[in-house]
């Protein structure tokens, strides 16, 4: 396989964007990381994009967005794992340049979920879950998180101070991002205080409904050399792809993320890492419980330590392993076919020193986990500077 860089990012500011239509918002993305990589033509388009039928009443993206674009004739495809969408084009991107089938890839995802009201969001989003199983019962996300959380909290003591902790540090982490859709200050005592959702996630436990869309330029190391000037070649070194049980009831174990364990495991593999070679991470924290299990999933912590690791600071912009220093889908906003890419953006800016206040100093590694439903699919990519 040939090495792969990535030479552009885009992102667009996140939030409830009325004005903008989906393929506005996919552009202006689009056209900020092909301008950052010096680029105006790429051989292949791909998209994540998880039920743009369902929030604006649109499929066909890849013909519609390349031809946005003025790209009209260009390989393009959208691709979808759920709220794993982004993760999974961008996996895309990467082996459509490492194989040699392209040489310049432009990676993007895109969610416009606010054109609809919030119980057409809430079915949209459920279609990520059994619908046999769990939709036809009446359960939603808050209500399989919620159920992964009392589980964790039943073996290892994880509490819901120390849930709403990990609200407390990527809110704090959101105010230093000017693209997230919330710079919004919380405590615990906030988190506490906010309107019970699902026992025990409050609504500060959760993610918002977002869009946005979010966009990078993938080429070989050898041309991103050429193209970087003098920015740092950040290279993707590792990428694993994995999925569970769609069903929580067929899980062997409710206390971990399987599929994220594979995925990372795989990725981790493939670079020639491990956790602790790790700088900074970003995890999907679709809940406060999501970024607490992935932590561990992923080996930055041992089972049952995520949640203690988050209330003693070692997650924080100044800890040990600084996580979702974006502010996460938490505080940045949650566009589900766009966060992946965002993710792998956040460790772009984080690994070419291009990331303002909230840059994490010495960061040469980093690591994207990108999740779908309640752990049914997860990918994670490991980056580095070259």
């Amino acid at each position: 396989m040939r090495d792969v860089a990535v030479v552009g990012i885009g992102l667009n500011d996140f939030g409830e964007l009325w004005e903008k239509s989906l393929r506005s918002i996919w552009a202006e993305s689009a056209l900020a990381a092909l301008a950052d990589a010096g680029v105006d033509s790429v051989d292949l388009i791909t998209i994540g994009s998880m039920s743009p039928g369902l929030f604006v009443g649109q499929e066909h993206l890849a013909s519609l967005l390349a031809d946005e674009l003025g790209m009209a004739g260009v390989p393009a495809s959208r691709v979808e794992s759920a709220c794993a969408s982004g993760g999974l084009a961008l996996r895309t991107g990467f082996a459509e340049v490492a194989s040699g089938l392209s040489d310049t890839v432009l990676v993007t995802g895109v969610e416009k979920m606010t054109d609809v009201d919030g119980a057409d969001a809430t079915f949209a989003l459920g279609t990520a879950a059994d619908q046999e199983w769990e939709g036809f019962h009446g359960i939603t996300f808050p209500g399989l998180y919620a159920m992964l959380a009392q589980i964790h909290m039943q073996r290892y003591g994880t509490t819901s101070e120390q849930l709403a902790a990990v609200a407390v540090k990527n809110h704090a982490n959101g105010l230093l991002n000017p693209h997230a859709q919330y710079h919004l200050k919380v405590s615990v005592e906030d988190v506490l205080a906010s309107t019970m959702v699902a026992d025990p996630l409050h609504l500060l436990d959760c993610s918002p409904v977002t869009d946005g869309a979010a966009a990078m330029v993938l080429t070989t190391v050898e041309r991103a050399k050429e193209l970087a000037g003098d920015k740092p070649v950040v290279k993707i070194t590792g990428s694993g792809l994995a999925t569970d049980t769609i069903t929580l009831a067929n899980r062997e174990d409710l206390s971990e993320l399987r599929a994220v364990r594979l995925a990372a495991e795989r990725a981790f593999k493939m670079a020639d890492k491990k956790p602790e070679d790790l700088h900074v991470v970003e995890v999907h924290d679709c809940f406060t419980i999501a970024e607490i299990m992935a932590t561990e999933a992923i080996g930055l912590f041992d089972p049952g330590f995520g949640a203690s690791a988050v209330e003693d600071g070692l997650t924080s912009l100044q800890g040990k392993i600084p996580v979702n220093t974006s502010g996460g889908l938490k505080s940045k906003g949650h566009p589900v076919g766009a966060s992946g890419v965002a993710q792998a953006i956040e460790i772009v800016s984080q690994l070419r020193g291009e990331a303002g206040q909230r840059q994490v100093e010495g960061a040469k590694i980093g690591l994207a986990q990108n999740m779908g439903g309640s752990g049914g699919s997860s990918i994670v990519h490991i980056m580095e500077v070259e």
